[in-house]
């Protein structure tokens, strides 16, 4: 398949997406000029410093776990090489595959790059970064829902912004196309989780960070539940849909079908497709999709044995995911113009709010929201709590007055420092829910005039 796009605020959902430009018919790379309508990249030819060998420059944003996975992928690939790594650690700490690449300097990056992939999780800082990286007329690849969920829909009206396979998000988007491409409708659009503890202590967290090799911040993120939290409020913003409840349902079963088929029944209720996930007893980490299908079908689907016992449902699985190690599948898709993936849409309908896991005091300063001990993210409808503060944008603010345990924490409770990610969710939370007025325009600075 090739596709076009147009990136001026559009909701890339795992459909083609239609534009006057074919990215097939030529090279990743170049900058625009300041003042141009945001779209489709630029008719010219790639930078110089790709050479002519055709090979295409893939600049990283951060150094972590993900960043290295990552690197040593881009090593063993005959087209795609590793340009540029950016970090905001000391450069003779930043340890990895980098073999010399790795810079402070934003503008390296970007001068050394024909497409770049952010992987910090860190939203306010990965916002600031898209932004440049998208105003230079580069694709920008996000291993990041955090910096989705919170500014994506701001930094889509910006280029070409897609969120990649390997993480769930970009997975059940490419899921999801798979099963429109056979003739099935999407109904669930499902994460498979393993365990969930909402408030884990620090010593538990050190010991299984230390086991798994990851940080103290993702092993906690994604034991108390926020992380997935986030991803499936991607899911649902990227892919038209929406959630059945606050925190979403997350059935707790015996395997993935029998939650599968809760989650189903409860979509059918709803009358719209729903994002959420399930909690089994037996099953591999992965995703899913159940979805309808045309009578027509039915014998077909029954000799799969995909069907749903004798539901009136398919149950498609994915009983894996492999984050950084998948991200390259995702470039190559972008050079073939073939955007089967997603962003946060122009219009989202879903945030993450964020929960005192413990009674936090007036003058307490939020260290770490993601992944910290303070709090922890819980989808939420947009409309129905447009005052809440999205969890990644808790980082570094000061607690206004008290807040109890369980209570979800409002603008007017805290203290949130300035950014251009907080601009561009007040112009998102403008456009998601217009009534809120005034007070939730954004201050002066670069959303008012792209968004």
């Amino acid at each position: 398949m090739t596709a076009s796009i147009n990136t001026g605020a559009i909701n890339m959902t795992a459909i083609d997406v239609t534009s006057n430009v074919d990215l097939a018919k030529r090279p990743l790379g170049g900058r625009r000029r300041v003042g141009t309508l945001p779209g489709a990249l630029p008719r010219q030819a790639p930078l110089a410093t790709s050479g002519s060998s055709g090979d295409v420059r893939v600049g990283i944003v951060g150094t972590g776990y993900m960043a290295r996975g990552l690197a040593h992928v881009l090593r063993r690939s005959p087209r795609l090489r590793l340009s540029c790594v950016l970090t905001r650690r000391p450069l003779d700490e930043a340890a990895g595959p980098w073999e010399g690449r790795v810079t402070h300097s934003l503008d390296r990056l970007i001068a050394h790059s024909d497409v770049v992939v952010i992987t910090t999780g860190d939203a306010v800082h990965g916002t600031s970064v898209a932004a440049s990286v998208l105003e230079s007329r580069l694709p920008v690849i996000t291993m990041d829902a955090e910096l989705q969920v919170t500014a994506g829909s701001y930094l889509a009206g910006l280029g070409v912004l897609v969120e990649a396979q390997g993480d769930q998000p970009g997975t059940i988007a490419l899921l999801a196309h798979e099963a429109r491409q056979m003739g099935l409708t999407p109904l669930v659009y499902g994460n498979i989780k393993g365990f969930l503890n909402h408030n884990p202590t620090p010593d538990e967290m050190d010991y299984w960070a230390r086991r798994q090799g990851i940080s103290l911040t993702q092993v906690t993120s994604f034991t108390d539940g926020t992380k997935l939290q986030i991803e499936q409020a991607l899911v649902a913003n990227g892919l038209g849909a929406t959630i059945a409840r606050r925190g979403l349902l997350g059935p707790r079963t015996d395997t993935v079908p029998t939650g599968a088929l809760a989650l189903a029944e409860a979509a059918a209720g709803r009358g719209a497709p729903i994002s959420d996930y399930v909690l089994p007893e037996r099953g591999s980490p992965g995703v899913f999709v159940v979805a309808t299908y045309d009578e027509e079908f039915e014998e077909f689907l029954r000799y799969y044995k995909v069907r749903l016992g004798d539901s009136p449902y398919v149950l498609l699985e994915r009983p894996f995911h492999l984050c950084n190690l998948e991200i390259p599948l995702t470039i190559d898709r972008l050079l073939r113009g073939d955007l089967v993936t997603l962003n946060n849409g122009p219009r989202p309908r879903v945030s993450v709010a964020a929960v005192a896991k413990r009674p936090l005091a007036a003058g307490e300063r939020i260290r770490t929201a993601v992944g910290g001990f303070q709090v922890r993210g819980e989808a939420v409808a947009i409309v129905d709590e447009p005052d809440h503060v999205p969890i990644a944008l808790l980082a570094g603010s000061t607690v206004q007055r008290p807040v109890a345990a369980g209570e979800t924490l409002r603008f007017a409770d805290t203290h949130v420092p300035d950014s251009l990610a907080l601009r561009a969710w007040r112009a998102t939370l403008a456009r998601a829910v217009p009534s809120t007025g005034r007070a939730a325009m954004p201050a002066p600075g670069r959303p008012n005039g792209r968004a």
